[in-house]
């Protein structure tokens, strides 16, 4: 490796990193790329499909994103909005298909319908409300909804075999929803990178980051195997490095990540490839969240397409570790605290006593509750057929607040250094789902003199960027239709209404 200093160094084997490098490379080509990431593989924490749903999250199915106000109400604009995000990210991997630069589509996305599936009274009246709100908007068009067990049970036989005939049921279906193995996409990413001329530095992990007097960024970099370390230099830095992102920010000494602190939350999954189970359920099926639960843990009986081979995923099962990390330190969390986010943590924990108690609940249910929470999806359900597998970690923001000192916040928060030299990602859930958008926003806060020059090749990737498509419903059409073309996806599926 050159001593000279790189233009772009991306912390982290994620497909975060795999996204902005991929950017960078098409709208700089000239600049040299450097990808470090702490372990033997990329993809292998948040990224890795058995450690994250796959669902493709654009609010098709996921209640979090559009709650019942306290006056009854239900607001599609956030449900919108993420839809919106999710299209420029499907437009940027037809693009790259398109141009050969990602392999055959089914490797990495496949249609899979998203469903919305609630109980009891209250539950059936606001989904049908929400079904309501969005069924006459274009880019949720061909929703289908019904309180009729046969009907539902026509859409996934799992969730009616077996249920009490007086209980009050509901779903939505959307056909248009699709499974996506972020493994195998940043995988895919990485590969083309460094076939044109990245360098991907695997089991190199960076320990410390420092500003140099020229504006440059120094890294203490440490090879994981031998332990041997080298110092280099770098003009950006991105930090993609999920839960590890934090405490490498921190290490920065950059004003803007003052106060920010991480909320780690652990989840298991149960797993089965039993085939006969798997042929009877081919969708996303969301419900609704537990009191007190974090959006990321909103109950879900999955079909999973991983490596070529179908499996269904039901939970995730949240719980709490310090570790920021699935293959992190128990000192992830206390190593955290600073003097400038201590006030805020304890806001959040003073604030979020529900949460807490819901966390180690979770932690110390059995087999036995876990199992009962599946069966409440899926009454058929037996212990046998299902395995307990570990997913990745989320770390959720923590930042200050003028009003409550500080607070949990869901979602991902972009960090970055005034002069744009250094940036990083905090935060999860839709993540990896929305990573298109979240790079191009990044491309323009941090390279604001050079963004201009850029935009006419991000719109030949991403053609509808800096515009939305839900108002413009003949454009919705055409690049919904185009995009699922060009990604193999079910095109019949994504007809709107006249």
């Amino acid at each position: 490796m050159s001593n000279s200093p790189i233009d772009v160094v991306l912390i982290g084997g994620g497909i975060m990193s795999a996204t902005l490098g991929a950017m960078i490379q098409r709208v700089q080509p000239d600049w040299s790329i450097r990808i470090y990431e702490r372990l033997g593989e990329v993809a292998q924490e948040s990224s890795n499909p058995w450690n994250n749903a796959g669902t493709g999250h654009a609010a098709l199915c996921e209640l979090n994103y559009m709650p019942e106000a306290s006056d009854g109400t239900v607001d599609p604009a956030k449900a919108i909005s993420i839809n919106e995000q999710f299209q420029l990210s499907r437009q940027f991997w037809a693009s790259l298909v398109a141009a050969g630069d990602l392999p055959e589509p089914g490797t990495f996305i496949n249609s899979t319908p998203h469903m919305t599936f609630v109980k009891g009274r209250d539950n059936v009246r606001y989904l049908r409300k929400r079904y309501e709100a969005l069924k006459d908007e274009p880019l949720f068009a061909g929703m289908e909804y019904s309180e009729d067990p046969a009907v539902i049970g026509e859409w996934t036989p799992l969730l009616t075999k077996k249920r009490n005939a007086k209980q009050r049921i509901a779903a939505t279906r959307q056909s248009a929803g699709t499974d996506v193995d972020f493994g195998a996409l940043t995988r895919a990413l990485m590969d083309n990178l460094v076939e044109n001329g990245a360098e991907l530095a695997l089991n190199h992990s960076v320990r410390n980051i420092k500003r140099t007097k020229d504006g440059l960024w120094r890294l203490k970099v440490r090879h994981e195997v031998g332990h041997t370390s080298h110092v280099m230099t770098a003009r950006f830095v991105f930090v993609g490095a999920g839960g590890g992102a934090l405490h490498l920010l921190q290490k920065s000494g950059i004003p803007e990540i003052k106060g920010f602190g991480g909320f780690p939350i652990s989840g298991q999954f149960l797993r089965t490839s039993n085939p006969d189970l798997v042929a009877q359920h081919q969708a996303k099926v969301y419900g609704k969240a537990a009191v007190g639960a974090p959006p990321m843990s909103v109950p879900h009986l999955d079909t999973r397409v991983v490596d070529g081979q179908a499996s269904l995923l039901f939970g995730p099962y949240a719980g709490f570790s310090p570790k920021f990390l699935k293959t992190g330190s128990w000192f992830d969390l206390p190593g955290s605290v600073r003097p400038g986010n201590l006030g805020p943590m304890l806001a959040v924990a003073r604030d979020n006593f529900d949460l807490i108690r819901y966390l180690v609940g979770e932690v110390l249910a059995n087999r036995a509750k876990k199992l009962k929470a599946l069966q409440e999806f899926m009454p058929t359900a037996k212990s046998e057929d299902w395995e307990l597998i570990t997913a990745g970690q989320r770390v959720q923001v923590m930042k200050k607040d003028p009003k409550k000192g500080g607070v949990l916040q869901f979602g991902t928060e972009v960090v970055a250094a005034e002069d744009g030299s250094i940036a990083g990602l905090l935060g999860a859930s839709p993540g990896a789902s929305t990573a298109v958008p979240i790079m191009v926003d990044l491309l323009k806060h941090c390279f604001p003199d050079r963004f201009s020059g850029w935009l006419p090749t991000i719109k030949e990737l991403i053609p509808t960027v800096g515009r939305t498509l839900n108002d413009r419903p003949e454009e919705a059409q055409r690049v919904l239709s185009t995009t699922a073309e060009t990604l193999q996806l079910q095109a019949e599926t994504l007809q709107l209404q006249q």
